[in-house]
């Protein structure tokens, strides 16, 4: 029986993998697990601002953002899984996953004044930013990326201006 796809969109705050992965999903037609919309349906059931949650419910929401992924694949349900999540936190996970999936990497490259303006100007826009996500003291410039190092196919996406390899290639990657 062929494994379903796993398709991880990962890279910095203000990186654009967030707008990728659902453009993707859409263009891909599969569904898209994201786990920072996962926070935020949270944050709107205990209406508590991010800041006052208890670090056990930000490792339920990370436990429950790898018990859906893991849900999906042992049931033949190819996705996008979108996080900012550094190595050391998808290696882990990935150790399970790769048994259950085909598993490529897509990380989002941008300069790093680039995401700290994009960063700040998604505050600037969403007034309930903060609310929600509770990083007003994080910034790309102040928080240390170390992108997911997977054995896997990985294709690195520059989001400066559009996409480079552009959306076509991209979705060649996913699919072949």
């Amino acid at each position: 029986m062929q494994k379903p796809s796993l398709i991880i969109v990962s890279g910095r705050p203000g990186s654009g993998k967030s707008t990728l992965a659902h453009l993707l999903a859409r263009e891909i037609r599969c569904p898209l697990i994201c786990r920072d919309e996962l926070k935020e349906g949270y944050v709107n059931t205990v209406k508590t601002e991010h800041s006052k949650i208890l670090n056990e419910k930000n490792v339920q929401i990370y436990n429950t953002f790898f018990g859906l992924i893991e849900m999906l694949l042992d049931n033949q349900i190819s996705m996008i899984a979108e996080s900012a999540f550094q190595h050391k936190l998808w290696f882990p996970k990935y150790e399970i996953l790769k048994h259950k999936s085909d598993v490529k990497l897509i990380i989002c490259k941008i300069e790093t004044d680039l995401a700290n303006n994009r960063h700040a100007e998604r505050k600037i826009k969403d007034p309930l930013r903060e609310y929600y996500h509770g990083d007003a003291g994080r910034t790309p410039e102040n928080s240390a990326y170390e992108p997911p190092q997977l054995p896997v196919p990985t294709l690195e996406v520059d989001t400066t201006n559009g996409y480079k390899p552009d959306l076509a290639k991209i979705k060649s990657f996913i699919t072949n």
